[in-house]
């Protein structure tokens, strides 16, 4: 269990999502070059949080799944001293963000911090863009979900399980929604379900439970559009504030806009 900061009643998560580094310092993706963004939004976090309990990285760390690239995201994220939990999206290699990872606890599925538990499930599918959670990945939820019951509980994956309003991203969602949502529906204690993959912001609830998604921290995708499309928003970050009672705060908070420019007519990524 992590040691909880300086407010006793309540923990600070910061969510960073979609960075997409290369291999290459340089590396860009339609007009953005992903380490300076990533750079500038974890700049943002340590003036704007100083006191963070856990950091969770939540997918697409990287574009091209080379360990350089994991590299790079450890060193910069490193430089928030909290302890951090990675997961992977569609576009990671788990075999060389295992190797990035080594010696440590990034890819620990469960931490518990202050009243509070957190999972970090695998939603990624080999050589795909939509995401599925394998049966050994419902087995890790209903686990850390039945052995605390007594506590509240912040689930995370890539994929999004819900409709966003973006008719492109329906298909390149998660393919199994009603396997995840009929094991939280289990468990009274599930308080939110966290995610990335959209590079976009959402927050709705469902059932009691609070649904999240959240910016990448370089480009960021049109929101209610029907086919792919850049918004001009700057990069960013979410932070929770998960309190003892159950009850979550929680913001997003950009770069100055004028820091980074995108490539708004880009087709793809």
């Amino acid at each position: 269990m992590l040691s909880a900061s300086s407010h006793p009643s309540s923990v600070l998560v910061v969510q960073l999502s979609d960075s997409h580094l290369f291999a290459e310092a340089d590396g860009s993706l339609l007009g953005m070059t992903t380490r300076d963004s990533l750079n500038a939004v974890v700049d943002l976090v340590l003036a704007e949080q100083p006191d963070i309990d856990l950091v969770l990285a939540t997918g697409d760390l990287s574009q091209d799944g080379t360990v350089e690239s994991y590299q790079a995201f450890r060193e910069s994220s490193d430089r928030l001293k909290a302890p951090k939990r990675w997961l992977p999206g569609n576009h990671d290699e788990t075999r060389e963000m295992a190797i990035a990872a080594q010696q440590s606890d990034l890819l620990d599925p469960v931490t518990d911090v202050g009243n509070w538990r957190i999972t970090m499930l695998d939603s990624s599918v080999s050589g795909s863009v939509p995401g599925y959670l394998e049966d050994k990945q419902l087995q890790v939820l209903a686990q850390a979900l039945s052995e605390a019951p007594d506590r509240h509980h912040l689930v995370c994956l890539h994929h999004h399980p819900v409709p966003i309003g973006a008719a492109w991203m329906e298909p390149i969602g998660l393919r199994n929604p009603e396997a995840l949502f009929s094991v939280l529906e289990r468990f009274p204690q599930t308080r939110a379900l966290l995610w990335g993959h959209v590079h976009q912001e959402f927050d709705q609830p469902r059932h009691g439970v609070r649904l999240m998604a959240s910016p990448s921290t370089c480009i960021q995708f049109a929101p209610n559009s029907v086919d792919f499309g850049l918004d001009s928003l700057a990069p960013g970050y979410r932070w929770l504030r998960l309190h003892d009672d159950g009850q979550i705060e929680t913001g997003v908070s950009r770069i100055a806009p004028d820091l980074f420019e995108v490539d708004l007519s880009g087709a793809g990524y």
